[in-house]
């Protein structure tokens, strides 16, 4: 059995938690959902439309607020009682933050960002970028089950996961959580400015990469992004130069987006971006050099000088 561990934010779930949901489903046999929080019921109603063997809900007034201590200790004592064979998160800051401390105090393998599974007779294959995502890894856990697995954001496509004919059970776990062990106190969410925007979420984005040529032109992208009602990102040397914030860029040592609509222009292509984007359900490209490698992964091709493409797509869709 495959356990999936969904995350919310008061009351609403990441979508990257589907996406997690859609890997448990492609591995095959029986998946359960563990939505851990305080007054989630909304969530596990909504989690209850997959096709899952039930819903596990665990309300506890000490996890209102995420703690890295307060959820180690409610995903653990669900685990005691629950014997999957894989414990699938998602790849998000906070499962990265408190997922591997679940497999320290249960001694278990810990597998980190997951972007494919496959089978090798009655084993699963967990594939994992290494080295910046130049290569990738094909890792087999051999140690006691379960093991905690989490799947990079992207790798999956949330509108995959399986539907079931009717509502799947929920059922509420009581668990024992000593509040006075909680050690850290909680804030308010990470974010890396006051302009932070968490690009995972969106559903088109438009990229901008050397090809801008300076900060100036960033506009021309801006309109666009704007015309599309999409968030604007940008490879790695824009935000290094500062024309665009941190936050916004997408890759290797960025952020991992599956947008509906990823439009890059003036990005060649190199692989720490491409690891970043390629999840994309359609891609677009816009490049003067026609050898650029982002032709290689992308849907639609346009050769052509994104100073003159650029304004001519918006004003079309303005008109």
């Amino acid at each position: 059995m495959i356990l999936v561990v969904a995350e919310q934010r008061g009351g609403t779930l990441n979508r990257a938690s589907w996406e997690a949901l859609a890997c448990a489903q492609q591995m095959g046999g029986e998946v359960s959902v563990l939505v851990v929080g305080a007054g989630v019921d909304a969530v596990a109603r909504e989690l209850s439309a997959a096709d899952v063997r039930d819903v596990v809900v665990v309300n506890h007034t000490a996890l209102a607020d995420y703690t890295a201590d307060g959820y180690t200790a409610a995903v653990t004592d669900v685990l005691s009682r629950i014997t999957p064979d894989v414990v699938l998160f998602p790849h998000t800051y906070q499962a990265r933050d408190f997922a591997p401390k679940v497999a320290a105090r249960l001694n278990r393998v810990a597998i980190t960002d997951v972007v494919a599974v496959k089978r090798d007779g009655d084993r699963v294959v967990f594939v994992r970028p290494v080295f910046q995502g130049k290569l990738l890894a094909d890792v087999v856990s051999e140690g006691d089950a379960p093991c905690i697995v989490t799947v990079q954001a992207g790798a999956f496509q949330a509108a995959a996961v399986r539907r079931g004919a009717s509502a799947a059970p929920i059922r509420q776990l009581d668990v024992q959580i000593d509040e006075a062990a909680i050690r850290q106190k909680p804030e308010p969410p990470f974010q890396e400015s006051r302009q932070a925007v968490d690009l995972t979420q969106a559903e088109r984005i438009v990229s901008v990469g050397r090809g801008i040529k300076e900060q100036a032109n960033i506009a021309i992208a801006q309109q666009l992004a704007d015309a599309m009602h999409a968030e604007l990102a940008a490879s790695r040397p824009i935000c290094d130069a500062g024309w665009l914030p941190m936050d916004r860029q997408v890759g290797s040592s960025g952020q991992t987006v599956a947008p509906k609509l990823y439009v890059a222009l003036g990005i060649s292509g190199a692989i720490q971006h491409l690891v970043g984007m390629k999840g994309s359900q359609t891609i677009v490209a816009i490049n003067n050099d026609r050898d650029a490698p982002i032709f290689e992964v992308a849907d639609y091709g346009i050769v052509e000088d994104l100073f003159e493409m650029v304004p001519a797509l918006t004003a079309a869709l303005k008109s």
